[in-house]
């Protein structure tokens, strides 16, 4: 479902009916937002009765306010209880579950990293703040929204509190002023990031792939923003655009460089990309990994560059200015290639900064530093079209967070009632529209399908997002026997995709296709089906269908030996594909057919 439920050890508190007499707060407190004074009786409370007592009350209290239709204090009280609840929790047990979230999501992390994980204590979270941080957490409703919000079941939430303690403590006045750049460092800096950050075309011996020190970070980049080297100032920046800020790979003294050397103002940014020389000689040798001693940021503009070096230089030397940068990689018609993406004048994303329209880049994928996932294509169109900063989307959210409330203590209905209201609010807020159909989930099969055509339909323009949705309604149509319409369907998907730009989306739906024939027919039968995928959604995919079906599918051939097959196969796609001459295509076809040979 959402990140909000997923993300904390969520507490069912509504199992122990003595619970709520034992915590003696009045319930016309919740009827208002929390006062400093209801903090500290709050923390009062917990020295008596322990964290997890007073987090079952204040939800229940919460929840009391949100039916009254107090919906302010409500969630105010909400953020309360949810520290709470985090305070109260056990770093190991935390820590466990992280290990198991990455596992499954196959994030890659470093062996000494991982031990040094697994043997943190079996302690409380409050263990790792002071007294006077906790305070300020209960209260600071702006700073609980932005964290409970932001925060991930891929945030190591023990590494978190400690680097925000410790930022807190290192330069108090400091981090009030800068508390959204303070968290934007401690969600990042939680876990080392994966060996192929920020790309796999350098060794590690040449760039080490390791994040500075936390204090360190924060030194350098408030410190910029104060000499006015920075172009955003950087406390005025919400968290979710900072983490593309601070996951800095180059050293302190090529940033410092930077802010001296690479002087492109905000509009015309994509000059930094385009300031490192193409190195075409690198090309035609077909070598696109670094090859020199260095890569430090003075040694990639002498020496010149392919594309990945070109969107390194850029998004490090933007960051050295306090700007949120992506590096892309993405596929296209004949080859594959890298560009950068940058937070841009009027705080409006700019994602195509040295983009190759004419060959059609459409699956274009960047790092979450965040998470060390890589970022979702409704992600990238979120970050551009900036709604989530609007009061309807806050409206939203408000809602949201009381459907899930109910929808995990097994009130379904109101569950349902909280999130109709939150699509009201704001129709993109797709984690509100899974709540939705998860809580109709017992509907008559006609009525779930209507609903979940609604959901598709209200995120159209985020194919990935509308796809989850179109692809249960497809699952539902085939269980009552109606294939034709989940064919339809099915096109649908695609086509929608299409018209969006993201051939990848047909090309997805070959490799699925693909797939379910390999595991079921003979060779001859998966001859058949990829002649007709290569038909149907080969000629728009370019290298990305080459990449994901082809080459998979003709080494397979090669594997069972039918070499001869295979030979067949590469030359039936080369003619459908119609690689320019030359192009990296062109010469990793010519590759596989020498393979084959």
């Amino acid at each position: 479902m959402s990140r909000l439920i997923t993300t904390l050890l969520f507490v069912c508190f509504f199992g122990a009916a003595g619970l709520r007499a034992q915590v003696a707060f009045p319930d016309d407190w919740f009827t208002r937002p929390p006062t400093p004074e209801r903090i500290k009786a709050v923390q009062a409370a917990v020295l008596r009765d322990g964290w997890q007592p007073i987090a079952l009350r204040l939800y229940a209290g919460s929840l009391k306010a949100y039916e009254l239709r107090q919906e302010d204090a409500a969630v105010a009280w909400y953020y309360v209880a949810r520290w709470s609840d985090l305070l109260g929790q056990s770093q190991a047990e935390l820590a466990k579950v992280w290990m198991e979230n990455q596992s499954r999501a196959g994030i890659p992390g470093l062996r000494s990293d991982l031990d040094k994980i697994s043997k943190l204590p079996d302690q409380q979270m409050s263990l790792l703040l002071t007294e006077e941080t906790v305070t300020w957490l209960l209260g600071d409703r702006a700073f609980s929204e932005a964290f409970f919000n932001q925060v991930s079941p891929h945030d190591l939430l023990p590494r978190v509190m400690f680097i925000l303690e410790n930022l807190r403590e290192s330069d108090a006045r400091r981090f009030a002023t800068y508390t959204q750049l303070a968290l934007a460092i401690a969600l990042v800096y939680d876990a080392a990031p994966p060996p192929h950050w920020p790309h796999g075309q350098v060794s590690v011996e040449v760039l080490p792939r390791r994040l500075p020190n936390p204090t360190d970070a924060f030194k350098f980049l408030t410190e910029a923003d104060q000499r006015g080297v920075t172009l955003h100032k950087l406390a005025n920046l919400p968290v979710g655009e900072l983490r593309f800020a601070v996951d800095l790979s180059a050293p302190f003294g090529d940033l410092v460089w930077a802010q001296r050397s690479v002087k492109f103002p905000l509009a015309t940014l994509v000059k930094s990309y385009e300031a490192v020389r193409y190195r075409t000689d690198r090309i035609e040798a077909n070598e696109y990994a670094w090859a020199s001693e260095s890569y430090s940021l003075p040694e990639i503009l002498k020496e010149g560059g392919i594309c990945v070096d070109q969107a390194y230089f850029a998004t490090q030397a933007g960051k050295a200015r306090g700007v949120p940068t992506l590096l892309f990689a993405g596929s296209g018609k004949d080859g594959r290639h890298a560009w950068f993406g940058y937070l841009g004048t009027g705080q409006r994303w700019v994602l195509d900064a040295g983009r190759y329209a004419e060959q059609r880049f459409v699956t274009g994928v960047a790092y979450d530093p965040q998470t060390w996932k890589l970022l979702s294509d409704h992600e990238l169109l979120f970050l551009s079209e900036g709604f989530r900063k609007l009061q309807p989307y806050r409206q939203s959210k408000q809602q949201q967070i009381f459907a899930e409330v109910y929808f995990r203590i097994g009130k379904k209905e109101a569950a349902a009632v909280a999130a109709r209201k939150a699509v009201n609010f704001e129709r993109r807020n797709a984690d509100a529209w899974a709540i939705l159909v998860a809580a109709n989930y017992g509907l008559a099969p006609l009525a779930k399908e209507a609903l979940l055509r609604e959901a598709a339909q209200a995120l159209q323009r985020y194919p990935d997002l509308a796809a989850r949705f179109t692809r249960e309604l497809v699952a539902s149509l085939n269980a009552r026997g109606e294939k034709s319409a989940a064919e339809f369907e099915e096109r649908s998907l695609v086509r929608r995709g299409q018209m969006r730009g993201r051939d990848d989306f047909a090309v997805t739906q070959a490799a699925a296709v693909m797939a379910a024939a390999i595991q079921k027919g003979d060779y001859i039968e998966h001859m058949r089906v990829y002649r007709q995928v290569l038909k149907q959604y080969g000629k728009d995919g370019g290298i990305d269908f080459y990449d994901r079906v082809t080459e998979p599918f003709v080494i397979g051939l090669l594997q069972q030996g039918k070499r001869g097959e295979a030979v067949q196969m590469l030359a039936q796609t080369r003619v459908a594909l119609t690689p320019e001459p030359d192009s990296q295509m062109d010469r990793e076809m010519k590759e596989l057919a020498d393979k084959l040979k």
